[in-house]
């Protein structure tokens, strides 16, 4: 695109510069900012970006995209300046412009947790065929994913995550990306306390469809007592399990491998990971590269290469010689209940859980931080620390099957770091996980210097 080509599409005007300035790379962030590319300014909750496009020229930027809100504030410049009315929707202008250059399959996954490690392992094996066009890190909003798409060059398959707060945020996601293959890990109780019930959390999840085209196929987990009753008029639903009869069933589950039908032959297949919601995403990673041609060996290969991403079952090693299990990116009762099953696999003699608050979980908090501590309680660790609020009924629960010595719960990460200092020896193996906004990653960090 030139520069009046976005003017063109946005409805937007030059404040200064030139109107033939190619635009090819574009960033919302002065911080990560390479020479030439296009700065859009967003305004978020805390700040306005589009007050540091003088940041943004000094390091190398060809274009400032800004807000009519800020032109007073612009000072007199050579620089290649577009005015539009809103940032975000000429992200979802330019996106949808862009991806009308080429006609490549797009797969869009949404679910309540598991979305990330679908993808990359989706990712993992069609990769092994294709040059893929994937989300990075948690670019799945609407900004994230406009800029995932802008990104677009050669490649010929693209493989999209969205995540959502709210109803309506999905729908704006997919009709942005018109996915051909649309994946619904799961649905759990996430973002309950926004969403008000699991139905809307479904209808949520659902949205995905609103920009699936025509005859377009939908994935799912048929596992989940959510999605598996689902019909759904002109879609081709491929479903995906080890619990309930589906297209891709798996059996034979050991602690790193399953089996598979495919075609009527079964094939073996790793599981990395070793717990069984991997199996499941697995199976989803399977049918998706199956709709998209993959061959078999690759799908083997693409899973086995497969490794997990940054604070997501994160083996780390601490000075003094403890293993830490680094699950602090997010949490829902049942990623702590698969990361307790993670841990449990582990050979390290003694096992210990570190554990926070599952956060937006509203007048539902005690019954799903109770589900954790009731696990626990059936499937014993050696000790369990809880920090928050919430996180008090995991500790209770779970002192019904586990010693009372064992389980401590502490109000603040601060108070518990003396006693997290005293338990925890060389060889031990420690999980660490809560909802994000806990900011458990300052846990990981002090056992990795002092423990």
């Amino acid at each position: 695109m030139k520069v009046k080509d976005i003017i063109k599409i946005c409805e937007g005007k030059l404040f200064s510069g030139d109107f033939d300035l190619n635009c090819i790379n574009f960033s919302k962030d002065t911080r990560t900012i390479n020479k030439g590319d296009v700065y859009i300014g967003i305004k978020g909750e805390n700040f306005d970006g589009n007050l540091f496009y003088q940041d943004a020229f000094n390091k190398g930027a060809s274009v400032c995209i800004l807000e009519e809100s800020v032109v007073e504030k612009i000072k007199k410049t050579n620089n290649t300046i577009i005015i539009v009315e809103n940032s975000i929707e000429v992200l979802k202008k330019l996106a949808i412009e862009k991806l009308k250059e080429k006609n490549i399959p797009i797969i869009a996954i949404t679910g309540s947790i598991g979305k990330t490690s679908t993808r990359n392992m989706i990712y993992s094996i069609l990769s092994k065929k294709y040059k893929t066009l994937v989300t990075e890190k948690n670019y799945n909003n609407n900004i994230g994913l406009p800029l995932t798409i802008l990104r677009l060059k050669d490649e010929e398959l693209i493989l999209l995550e969205m995540g959502m707060n709210h109803l309506g945020e999905i729908e704006y996601l997919t009709n942005i990306a018109k996915p051909d293959i649309a994946i619904i890990t799961n649905v759990f109780s996430i973002h309950i306390e926004n969403l008000g019930s699991m139905e809307n959390i479904l209808k949520a999840k659902l949205e995905i469809l609103s920009g699936l085209k025509k005859n377009g196929t939908l994935i799912i987990n048929k596992d989940n007592n959510y999605l598996n009753n689902l019909v759904i008029k002109d879609v081709n639903i491929i479903t995906c399990g080890i619990k309930n009869n589906s297209d891709y069933f798996a059996y034979d589950i050991e602690k790193n491998k399953y089996k598979v039908n495919i075609s009527k032959k079964s094939f073996y297949f790793d599981n990395p990971i070793g717990t069984k919601p991997f199996v499941l995403n697995g199976l989803l990673a399977i049918a998706t590269a199956l709709q998209l041609g993959v061959d078999i060996k690759d799908i083997q290969k693409g899973l086995s290469d497969y490794v997990l991403t940054e604070s997501r079952l994160e083996k780390i090693n601490s000075k003094k010689g403890a293993i830490i299990i680094n699950d602090s990116y997010n949490a829902s009762a049942e990623s702590m209940i698969n990361a307790i099953d993670f841990l449990l696999n582990q050979k390290e003699s003694r096992k210990i859980a570190i554990l926070g608050d599952i956060n937006e979980t509203g007048t539902y908090a005690q019954e799903i931080h109770s589900k954790v501590g009731e696990y626990l309680a059936k499937n014993n660790i050696d000790y369990l620390i809880t920090i928050g609020n919430n996180s008090r009924y995991i500790n209770i629960e779970a002192q019904k099957g586990m010693s009372p010595n064992n389980t401590v719960h502490f109000e603040t990460k601060t108070d518990a770091k003396d006693y997290i200092k005293d338990l925890i020896n060389k060889g031990d193996i420690v999980l660490v996980k809560a909802s994000n906004g806990n900011k458990f990653i300052e846990i990981v960090d002090f056992i990795k210097e002092f423990c």
